[in-house]
């Protein structure tokens, strides 16, 4: 059985916005997604990874490396003759209990023992470069774990200097963490790093949980057939997507639009200026996905809970939840 269609997942509109966003410009730092256990938070985030085209990789390269970016792999010996191959778009999941070296990369200790040679054995943020780096329970990950995924997310690169050793490779990932808020909270300052937040529910509507349901039974039975029963679907969103990717450069974001942002940030008491960045980055990419060559007070509005639910200060005095206060905001300043 593979990967379920993205196009076939009930409801979770929200995630699935959040999530194409970010694969349309992974500038925009990650997608955490917040929500209740089994609603199909990793699914959402695999099929999406197996929806994207094959990428070309070299041949042999640990480091997912493209073949006009070989040279800065660190496996590259300079006039090796290359062969380049295609590869599907890399899918890691970070289990809970990883190491600081299993995720940046180590000394291969048999080798340097045995052969006396000082041999750098890459990790998952390798693995995922080019890809979707998937961390479930992130709110469990040790903190200081969770500081160095967020530090390479955002520079693009990993650099490891230990025992003698100075290794740099790209590293450039979405990052998707998804966590059950009862299990432990996420440090506010890890939080605000990510670029988008999503919370996810258990559908209440019984016609889509009756759906869900039939279409995973359906998957169970003959995951084939199913997956070549949604692949005009999923073939449509890869297109968007690619259309997407390929406008961005050219979506423009006026400058009253650039002020709104500034203004919403400010009204809700958004801490820092991540907050206007994600606003400007996920408004623009979610006009490219509607096919749009600006940005509008529209696009805005859709991704303004995203972009800022995350990075609200708890008001003792408005317990009302931060998604609120937000849809509050823009309607007090845009009605």
């Amino acid at each position: 059985m593979g990967s379920f269609p993205f196009s076939a997942i009930v409801g979770q509109d929200e995630m699935k916005q959040a999530l194409l966003i970010a694969a349309v410009d992974a500038r925009i730092g990650g997608v955490m997604i917040f929500g209740d256990r089994g609603t199909g938070k990793s699914t959402a985030a695999r099929a999406l990874a197996a929806t994207l085209p094959p990428i070309m990789v070299v041949e042999g390269c640990r480091f997912n490396s493209a073949p006009e970016q070989i040279d800065a792999s660190p496996d590259y010996v300079p006039g090796q003759k290359i062969k380049a191959v295609k590869a599907p778009v890399p899918f890691v999941d970070l289990p809970l209990g990883s190491t600081e070296d299993r995720v940046l990369g180590t000394l291969d200790l048999e080798r340097a023992l045995g052969a006396g040679e000082k041999h750098f054995e890459p990790g998952l943020l390798a693995k995922a470069h080019r890809g979707f780096l998937y961390i479930d329970e992130i709110n469990l990950l040790e903190d200081h774990v969770v500081d160095l995924l967020l530090d390479v997310a955002a520079s693009g690169e990993n650099l490891v200097e230990r025992d003698g050793l100075s290794i740099r490779h790209p590293a450039r990932f979405v990052l998707i963490g998804s966590g059950n808020p009862e299990e432990g909270e996420l440090r506010p300052q890890l939080l605000d790093r990510f670029g988008l937040s999503v919370e996810v529910r258990t559908p209440e509507d019984i016609a889509d949980r009756v759906e869900i349901m039939k279409r995973c039974d359906e998957n169970e039975r003959d995951g084939r057939g199913f997956a070549a029963a949604w692949a005009d679907e999923d073939g449509k969103v890869l297109k968007r997507i690619a259309k997407a990717k390929a406008a961005l450069p050219k979506v423009e974001t006026p400058e009253s639009i650039l002020e709104d942002m500034a203004s919403l940030c400010k009204a809700v008491g958004a801490d820092g200026l991540r907050g206007e960045l994600t606003l400007m980055r996920g408004s623009r990419a979610l006009a490219a996905l509607d096919g749009k060559k600006q940005v509008t007070r529209k696009h805005l509005k859709k991704i303004a809970p995203l972009a800022l639910r995350h990075r609200l200060r708890r008001n003792i005095l408005d317990e009302t939840g931060s998604t609120t206060r937000i849809e509050r905001a823009l309607e007090e300043l845009f009605g």
